[in-house]
């Protein structure tokens, strides 16, 4: 799937009323589909109480359910408020392994300005699997979501 049928489609179901997990569960399946050294695919919420929880996801489960902000690649993207793509996750002391075949992770924020929403979080069994065009093509979709949360009314049970 390329970025912009994704998109176009997430547009269609909002346009036709389609509900917001609906639509989450469709942008998560899409976002995965983007490239296919995308093992793991997910968006965490993040909470009033400063805690990531998943979401829709795709790939095998994970015990992560609540990520602590400052937590892991995925809590460390929300605490230093920016995305995060980690060549070798090995190299990461903080790292919190879903999967001992995970090498690469990716997480792009759902944000609107310094507000966060919510992340995308993608890992890879390849070292260095997150190119260029990977991440724009995931910032596209996070910066699409970011929308539609800002619209429903900023974050997660706020």
């Amino acid at each position: 799937m390329q970025v912009d049928s994704l998109l176009a489609r997430l547009d269609d179901m909002v346009a036709g009323g389609e509900s917001f997990d609906s639509v989450l569960e469709t942008a998560v399946r899409g976002v995965h589909e983007l490239d296919p050294r995308f093992d793991w695919t997910g968006i965490y919420e993040l909470y009033p109480d400063d805690v990531l929880r998943l979401g829709p996801f795709v790939g095998s489960p994970t015990d992560h359910v609540f990520i602590g902000v400052g937590t892991g690649v995925c809590g460390t993207a929300v605490a230093e408020k920016r995305n995060q793509n980690i060549p070798d996750v090995r190299r990461i002391s903080n790292y919190l392994a879903c999967s001992t075949e995970t090498r690469s992770e990716l997480v792009i924020l759902i944000r609107s300005g310094d507000l966060i929403h919510a992340q995308i979080d993608i890992d890879s069994h390849q070292v260095a699997a997150f190119d260029d065009r990977a991440v724009a093509d995931v910032q596209r979709v996070a910066d699409w979501l970011a929308r539609r949360y800002q619209a429903r009314g900023a974050c997660p049970g706020r």
